[in-house]
């Protein structure tokens, strides 16, 4: 055996004994593993914060909704680099005994590609599009890090929470849009035994060659013949319109009637879209209409004259958290719902879809039997009483978990 081969078995080994010695601990609060040259900080950090919702014997990542995925892909900026790139990336992955990945900004798997051996091998856990390897589905691992830190990461053997994955070695980087925002990542993995330093370096020039590409493309990229480029909106805890890899211009007034389109795709009367904007206070048609006017040049139209609803594609994170509860996925909603709609709003309309779906996932976390509901919503609700008091009524008595949700509890009830 090669001393690389030696190396690596005696790094697998050390890294199994410091997992099976800390991971059944690590579920107590405030245990932290300490004094071991194995394990790297980062990764008993993201151990400690994925035991709050992960189940490290689980055996494959959750899936999300396939048509979904489907249109996530076809819509995302990253397709055309990576088709681009699609025989390079497929040559690295069969020569080399890799499967490749790409993911969007949340960790739900959108493309792969790779030998079919390997393919199958990763398929097993789900390491294919509609896989969520985010830190909350599916703990710590090389994707989960880079969404996380924004930064390369590799994760090896039973660095990896689950144990289903301690065959496997990763190697990830974030790939940015041209403003800086995180699209996704791009991971190249493999067995524990094909590990190699020269795997980083591959992952990074190739997702320096994507973002140089994304660079490349010209503002207003004309879309394919009859299609028209989908808007990207996010309205759950922060506020941003993006198509095509590029945020629109858009103050908060526009922002504001954009999510009120989105939420109701039959669309608004002039009068009651200027009451859900202003309610009773005294603004001029003048106004209104100029915000309604320059919402329409940024989306190139986008909307119609007489009755103001949406003309272009656009997904949104608050239609996609109602669609899944609409469904009954309640893991998929919690992981979407990020805060509360356009926080910073006063617009009527917006208040009231805001209690609508605040409630709405709120109840659904009170409907559910899995404890990692409860959990995951009461990290954004401390002060909330009865979605702690649930969450303990559901773990058992010897799940460690437990004292974490009595103490948010407590808390609760003191204040």
């Amino acid at each position: 055996m090669s001393q690389q081969g030696t190396d690596l078995r005696e790094r697998r080994a050390a890294l199994e004994n410091e997992w099976s010695r800390w991971v059944p601990r690590l579920r107590v609060p405030g245990t932290r593993p300490g004094g071991s040259e194995a394990l790297r900080h980062e990764v008993t950090e993201s151990w400690v914060r994925s035991l709050i919702s992960v189940d490290p014997g689980r055996d494959s990542a959750p899936v999300a909704d396939g048509g979904t995925v489907h249109q996530r892909w076809r819509s995302s900026p990253l397709r055309r680099p990576v088709a681009d790139l699609a025989d390079e990336l497929h040559s690295i992955a069969e020569d080399a005994g890799f499967v490749t990945a790409v993911t969007d900004e949340s960790g739900t798997i959108l493309w792969t590609c790779g030998g079919r051996t390997m393919r199958l091998r990763a398929e097993r856990v789900n390491f294919a599009p509609g896989g969520r390897w985010d830190e909350q589905a599916m703990g710590t691992n090389a994707l989960s890090l880079a969404l996380r830190t924004g930064r390369p990461c590799s994760v090896f053997s039973a660095e990896h929470l689950v144990s289903a994955l301690h065959g496997w070695v990763c190697y990830c980087a974030p790939i940015h849009s041209p403003e800086g925002r995180v699209l996704g990542v791009l991971d190249l993995s493999t067995t524990w035994d094909r590990s190699h330093p020269l795997a980083m370096s591959t992952v990074r020039t190739l997702v320096s060659t994507i973002e140089t590409r994304l660079a490349a493309e010209p503002v207003g990229t004309p879309p394919a013949p009859g299609a028209s480029p989908t808007v990207h909106l996010t309205c759950l805890g922060s506020e941003q319109a993006v198509r095509e890899a590029r945020p629109l211009p858009l103050r908060p007034r526009q922002l504001e009637i954009l999510t009120l389109l989105a939420l109701e795709p039959e669309g608004f009367s002039p009068d009651r879209l200027r009451e859900a904007l202003y309610g009773d206070r005294p603004v001029t048609a003048s106004t209104f209409k100029a915000e309604i006017s320059h919402l329409r040049r940024a989306l190139g139209g986008g909307i119609a004259t007489r009755r103001y609803a949406l003309t272009v594609p656009v997904c949104c994170d608050a239609t996609d958290v109602l669609r899944a509860l609409e469904h009954g996925d309640t893991d998929t909603a919690l992981r979407l719902y990020r805060g509360l709609l356009l926080p910073r709003s006063e617009a009527p309309g917006i208040e009231e879809w805001r209690t609508r779906i605040e409630v709405a996932v709120r109840e659904a976390v009170l409907a559910s039997p899995s404890p990692e509901h409860a959990l995951r919503y009461g990290e954004r609700a401390p002060y909330d009483a009865e979605v702690h008091e649930h969450a303990v009524r559901l773990l058992r008595a010897g799940d460690t978990r437990r004292a974490l949700a009595a103490g948010r509890l407590t808390t609760a009830l003191r204040d």
